[in-house]
C-alpha cells in the first residue's frame, strides 16, 4: 500500500505551484522547475489528497512527451 506524503511536503508544494499555473507541462519540466526527480509519483502522491491531473501522451519530433495538467486542486 502506497502513502502519499503530506501535502505540506516542500516537494509537492514546488510540484503544485508548477501545476497551479493551469498550462500543460512537461515531465522534463517539472524535474527542472519543481526540482523532482519522481514526476509519476508526485503526481500519484497528489492524486491521492484529491488532485485531478490529466497525463496527456504526444509524439513531438518523434519522440513521445507527457503532459501533465491539474484540472482540479487537492483537498486541503
Amino acid at each position: 500500500m502506497m502513502h502519499a506524503a503530506p501535502l505540506t511536503s516542500p516537494r509537492l508544494q514546488r510540484v503544485l505551484a508548477l501545476l497551479r499555473e493551469g498550462k500543460p507541462v512537461t515531465t522534463r519540466q517539472v524535474v527542472r522547475r519543481a526540482r523532482v526527480m519522481a514526476v509519476n509519483a508526485c503526481m500519484s502522491e497528489l492524486r491521492h489528497h484529491g488532485a485531478v491531473i490529466d497525463c496527456r501522451q504526444e509524439l513531438v519530433g518523434g519522440k513521445r512527451r507527457f503532459f501533465y495538467t491539474m484540472i482540479k486542486g487537492p483537498e486541503q
